[in-house]
C-alpha cells in the first residue's frame, strides 16, 4: 500500500457498499480493477454475508479474480466512524480490498498483509490514525512493504 491506496474519512454517513466501493476507488483509478470488480464483491457479500469481517472492526473484501481484474492489488480506507457491515453485529473501521489475477500470485500480498493484522499493536495504532501519513509511518514502522 502506498498514499494513493490509502484513504481515511469520516464514514459516518455512509452504507457497507459505499465503504467498499470507497475502499476500492483507489485501484479503480490506478486501472488495477474496474467498477465491476465493486459490484462483484458487495454481491459476494448480499449472497454470503459479513464473512469478510476477518477480525474486530476490520473487513477484507475480495471476490474471485475474472476480467474485470488487471492486477494485484491492496488499498484501505480507514473510517473514523464505525460503519455497520451487514449489521449491527459487525461494526468496520478498516476496509481492506484485496484484487488477485489467479489464486495464487496475491499471496505474497496477504502475507504482507497478515503482518500487519497479527500485530495487535500496530491494528490498535492503524485504527487510531487520522491521516494517511500517520497510517503510512506505522506501517512503515513495520517494515511490512504493504
Amino acid at each position: 500500500m502506498n498514499a494513493r491506496t490509502l484513504q481515511v474519512t469520516d464514514g459516518a454517513n455512509l452504507s457497507w457498499e459505499e465503504a467498499i466501493a470507497l475502499a476500492a476507488q483507489p485501484l479503480v483509478d490506478e486501472k488495477i480493477i474496474e467498477p465491476a470488480y465493486i459490484d462483484a464483491m458487495i454481491g459476494v457479500v448480499k449472497e454470503k454475508g459479513p464473512y469478510m469481517n476477518i477480525g474486530p472492526e476490520i473487513v477484507l473484501a475480495h471476490a474471485r479474480p475474472d476480467n474485470s481484474v488487471h492486477g494485484i492489488g491492496l488499498s484501505l480506507l480507514k473510517t473514523n466512524s464505525a460503519v455497520n457491515f451487514v449489521d449491527r453485529e459487525h461494526p468496520v473501521k478498516l476496509w481492506f480490498v484485496l484484487t488477485a489475477i489467479d489464486s495464487q500470485s496475491h499471496l505474497g500480498v496477504i502475507q504482507q498483509l497478515m503482518t500487519l493484522l497479527t500485530n495487535k499493536e500496530a491494528v490498535k495504532q492503524v485504527l487510531a490514525a487520522d491521516s494517511v501519513d500517520q497510517i503510512l509511518a506505522i506501517l512503515k514502522g513495520l517494515d511490512a512493504s504493504l
